[in-house]
């Protein structure tokens, strides 16, 4: 967790912004039911968010507005490992355009805000 909040305060500046995801399982305490929480949970990354960026059009070649690029980053120690579900977030989030991927350290985690 500690190299979670280096990450998250270090990459929360200038055009990236990064939340806890926080995800798990509760029984809702009025029906005992379980409720799950989460973004994208099981599997959602450790820190969602987003990094800014302006696009160019395609068809004129000139900047546009500024639009947010969603970002997830699963964060491990140097020796863990992602699952298989995580590794699926992470996939899903690149497939639709947004940024993903595993860091292990603030240097990785802003490579990643920056490809």
């Amino acid at each position: 967790t500690e190299i979670q909040q280096q990450i998250r305060l270090a990459c929360s500046n200038g055009n990236a912004r990064l939340w806890r995801n926080n995800s798990g399982k509760l029984p809702d305490p009025r029906t005992g039911r379980v409720v799950q929480f989460g973004v994208g949970s099981p599997g959602g990354s450790d820190l969602i968010g987003y990094r800014t960026v302006m696009p160019v059009c395609p068809a004129c070649g000139h900047q546009h507005d500024e639009v947010a690029q969603f970002a997830a980053i699963e964060v491990k120690t140097a020796t863990g490992r992602a699952t298989a579900q995580q590794k699926q977030f992470l996939q899903h989030i690149k497939n639709a355009g947004g940024l993903s991927g595993i860091a292990r350290s603030v240097e990785e985690a802003q490579k990643l805000l920056l490809s």
